[in-house]
């Protein structure tokens, strides 16, 4: 899918969502959940009910995986028991979704600062990036708890673009949840919806007000200020021609 609301860009760095955005992290958080059904006693439920929540933490997982309210006293043991479970297969099936990989080595090739902007916890972030190879190459990581604050507070934004040494406006930033595009806007970075992420179908995308949608990774190019585009790799040259073409 093209991008939508194509404009002529300033950005000279790339932040990304981790769950959803860099990583197909479902596989694992799936897994957790259904790991914890079965000490329950309960039966594994499928993939397609829990990965809508996925990108949205622990506690919506619990929520949904056994229809409790956060109020419930059960809720806060599961919570606690699920995360256990899921730091220690962190990463046993989580992958870069199709194109990520691509996209990272055109930005490393090119010079152009790429880093991690999650609400996922520092203690679950750093391993998990640091088993797939991304935690040295990143410029920067700011994890759920890096800052009291999270997303869809922009702070954790700012510090990424503080760290990329560049101005939120020369920035973009990819998410697939509303809070990603709140946290850029608030942030005033440019902000593009990961549709290859976990869109679930009561998401109303149009509505979030980000400046683009992605349908893959390489799409981001596009995005670039027009004198990075000759420094891309030619094998992405294709995912470019739109903001060059203007």
């Amino acid at each position: 899918m093209p991008a939508h609301h194509l404009t002529p860009s300033q950005a000279r760095g790339v932040l990304l969502d981790l769950d959803g955005t860099l990583l197909d992290t479902a596989p694992d958080l799936i897994g957790s959940l259904n790991q914890l059904r079965q000490e329950q006693g309960l039966e594994p439920l499928p993939a397609g009910h829990l990965q809508p929540v996925v990108s949205h933490g622990s506690g919506p997982m619990i929520q949904r995986g056994f229809d409790l309210a956060p109020t419930d006293p059960d809720f806060q043991p599961l919570r606690q028991r699920f995360l256990e479970i899921y730091r220690d297969r962190v990463s046993h099936s989580t992958r870069p979704f199709a194109g990520i990989d691509e996209l990272l080595q055109a930005l490393d090739s090119a010079g152009i600062p790429w880093g991690v902007v999650t609400n996922k916890p520092g203690w679950l972030t750093e391993p998990l990036l640091a088993d797939l190879g991304y935690a040295e190459r990143a410029a920067c990581i700011v994890s759920g708890d890096t800052l009291p604050c999270r997303k869809p507070d922009p702070a954790p934004v700012l510090l990424a673009c503080e760290r990329l040494q560049l101005a939120p406006q020369q920035c973009v930033l990819i998410g697939d949840a509303a809070r990603d595009v709140e946290a850029g806007r608030r942030a005033g970075t440019l902000t593009l919806v990961a549709l290859f992420g976990y869109i679930g179908a009561e998401d109303r995308v149009a509505s979030w007000g980000a400046h683009g949608l992605i349908g893959h990774p390489l799409e981001t190019l596009r995005w670039l200020a027009p004198e990075l585009q000759t420094a891309v790799p030619a094998s992405a040259a294709d995912w470019t021609a739109t903001a060059v073409d203007g």
